[in-house]
């Protein structure tokens, strides 16, 4: 059948016993807590971004155009709230664009911009540390259970052929 025809369920899914074991471990709480802080991270900058560049310290009086800037913030956030490993990767490389934009304008810009682009380079370095956390997080759970797995198929495979010895050696 070809790859094309077999739908997979998540577009990060790649058919492995790592994958599925990371699928199929519940979050933790404290993953529960980072996708939060990464949530409300990414929904900080969102809002940052337009009360800056619309009402706040826009580049051009009456607003700018620079407000567009929030929309590829936008396409994370069902990733992120349905915790897909593949999301908060690609969320932890994308973040650097908006640090770097922080950093340059709170280093050239006075007043209300330099002080919006602080808080902008805080958020961003609140969401990388978020997305970072997060991922450890589940892999470390990940890793637990498909260990927890092999020894207990391990345990299964030498009781049995532990049965099988004593049941054919009188000496055993």
């Amino acid at each position: 059948m070809p790859h094309s025809m077999n739908p997979s369920p998540s577009p990060d899914f790649d058919g492995t016993a790592a994958h599925l074991a990371l699928v199929s471990t519940p979050p933790s709480a404290a993953a529960r807590r980072t996708r939060f802080i990464a949530v409300v991270s990414v929904l900080a900058l969102i809002v940052l971004g337009l009360a800056w560049e619309l009402w706040l310290a826009p580049l051009r009086e009456g607003g700018s155009w620079w407000a567009l800037k929030v929309l590829p913030l936008l396409l994370p956030l069902p990733g992120l709230l349905r915790l897909r490993m593949y999301t908060y990767r690609w969320v932890s490389l994308l973040v650097w664009l908006y640090f770097l934009e922080g950093v340059v304008r709170a280093t050239t810009e006075a007043g209300w911009s330099q002080a919006l682009a602080t808080i902008q380079v805080l958020l961003c370095v609140a969401l990388f540390t978020a997305c970072a956390m997060h991922i450890k997080l589940r892999l470390q759970a990940a890793k637990a259970m498909r260990d927890a797995t092999a020894a207990q198929e391990t345990a299964q495979a030498a009781s049995a052929s532990g049965a099988g010895v004593g049941i054919g050696n009188p000496t055993a």
